[in-house]
């Protein structure tokens, strides 16, 4: 049965998780600890990408106690690209954002992206590279190399004029994230390029914002396998943008009545 509310909330707080038992509870806290010590109205939606541990248990056993909290499953493991995509468009907030289930960033950062987006960007995203003193423990120097690479193309060949296109901390507008999100087709760790170059294409307001960042030594990312799928999708990129794939029409989708 439906549980009408009559607002909605301000803040859409998307956490993917896929195998995150181990972590998605202290994560759970931590957001709701700074939900309520601030103030804000906001929802948080964690979306299950077909977890073979007991992530959806522990989201769904959280989330009884807080019913600000909910639980999205994917059809499978489908990625973290497809995730992001389905909690954002499943969102009700007015600004909506996704960060990893490791809080790399802290969740207290928020507040730099949400205040971005209230002085006039449509898009506001985290950045490790920008000041790398609030770098608080930093990658390995060859994941450092990697992601320098990889940024390195996607300026080539994509004219992505931004420091860290990867940080796993990214805001938008409850409209830009309904078009963008609409027009994503990369599934996996990919999409981050993707959704810079819809959003620049589509012309939105994109702002960098320096950002808090601890990494994460159980970060499951292969830059040698991942990175070289996503280069693949770079190239399914330039392709679709080709082919006029970004500038079709969207509709907004209405926001959804919380169960």
């Amino acid at each position: 049965m439906a549980l009408h509310v009559t607002q909605y909330p301000k803040y859409s707080i998307v956490i993917p998780a896929f195998n995150e038992s181990a972590r998605i509870l202290g994560a759970l806290h931590s957001v709701v600890d700074c939900i309520r010590g601030r103030g804000w109205h906001a929802e948080v939606i964690v979306v299950n990408d077909g977890s073979r541990d007991a992530t959806a248990e522990v989201v769904q056993g959280f989330a009884a106690d807080n019913p600000d909290v909910r639980l999205i499953e994917n059809p499978g493991n489908r990625g973290k690209g497809y995730s992001v995509r389905s909690g954002l468009l499943h969102s009700n907030g007015d600004i909506v954002m996704f960060t990893d289930a490791d809080l790399s960033a802290p969740i207290e950062e928020a507040e730099l992206l949400f205040a971005a987006i209230v002085q006039g960007a449509d898009i506001a995203i985290g950045s490790r590279w920008l000041e790398k003193g609030r770098q608080t423990h930093r990658q390995p120097l060859y994941r450092q190399f990697f992601g320098r690479c990889f940024n390195a193309v996607t300026r080539a060949v994509m004219g992505l004029r931004f420091a860290d296109t990867q940080c796993g901390f990214k805001a938008f507008t409850r409209s830009a994230a309904q078009t963008v999100f609409q027009l994503q087709t990369i599934e996996g760790w990919g999409f981050d390029p993707e959704i810079l170059f819809i959003a620049l294409k589509r012309g939105y307001q994109v702002v960098e914002v320096p950002v808090s960042w601890a990494h994460d030594e159980r970060t499951r990312m292969s830059y040698l396998k991942d990175g070289i799928k996503m280069l693949e999708e770079i190239a399914i990129i330039r392709w679709n943008a080709l082919r006029g794939r970004y500038g079709k029409q969207v509709e907004h989708i209405h926001r959804i009545t919380l169960q």
